[in-house]
Parts: structure tokens; sequence; C-alpha cells
């Protein structure tokens, strides 16, 4: 039984509209000198280094929306599918925030669901019959 679904999450952002989405564009290969946690496609995580592919799927200049499917390494053994969206949003505010969505499906679910799945199917079993 695999797990799937999408997760978002919105951050504000304080440099100026436009830019932000510029350098997903433009710049991403500058990232590992920016980001602490980020080493070429190496992501430290937890103590553990992730080791993943992405390529990128499209870019919505309009929207200022970036697609990437991120795969192989590390990531092909938890994730048949692993979809990262991020898009630049101007608030009515006048403040700038990155909406990050992660759309994936698990290549197991650890046997968590499928644990519960076949408890409750015995569970229901068993009171249909007392």
């Amino acid at each position: 039984m695999a797990l799937s679904g999408k997760l978002s999450t919105e951050i504000v952002i304080h440099a100026p509209a436009g830019k932000f989405f510029n350098f997903l564009t433009k710049s991403l290969h500058q990232a590992q000198n920016i980001c602490e946690r980020v080493h070429h496609t190496k992501l430290h995580q937890d103590g553990k280094v992730t080791i993943c592919k992405e390529t990128i799927e499209s870019i919505d200049e309009k929207n200022k929306t970036i697609k990437f499917n991120v795969f192989d390494g590390d990531i092909s053994q938890q994730y048949k599918v692993l979809k990262l969206t991020i898009q630049e949003i101007d608030n009515s505010n006048g403040s700038v925030s990155a909406k990050y969505s992660l759309e994936y499906e698990k290549i197991n679910d650890n046997g968590y669901l499928e644990f519960y799945d076949k408890s409750t199917k015995e569970m229901d079993a068993h009171l249909l019959k007392a």
C-alpha cells in the first residue's frame, strides 16, 4: 500500500518582489554557496546526507512558478514520485511569500497503514460474529 499526498507551506520573504523567483530560475546553482544544508545535490538533514538529482519540469514566468522533479539517489529508495513546486506570491499587503508544495508517492508507508487496515478488518469481522 503506497502513501501519496501533497504538502504545502508558505514563508514570508523580505527580498523585493521578483528577486526570489529570478534567483530560482537563473542562479539556483549558487544555492550551495548560500544555504548551509545544501552541498551540490546533497541535503544534510538530521545528520544524514541525502543525495538526489532534480530537473526543472517547467517555469511559468507569469505566475512566478517553477516545478521540479526530484529523483535518484536516496530519494528513489523512499519515493516513486517527488515533485516540488515553488511559487513567489505577491501578497495584497505588499509583502512577498514563497509557497512550497510537495507532491509525493512513497514506495511504501513502512507498513503502518497496512497494519491498521488489516487489523481493523480483523476486528470488524470478529465483532460481526459476536
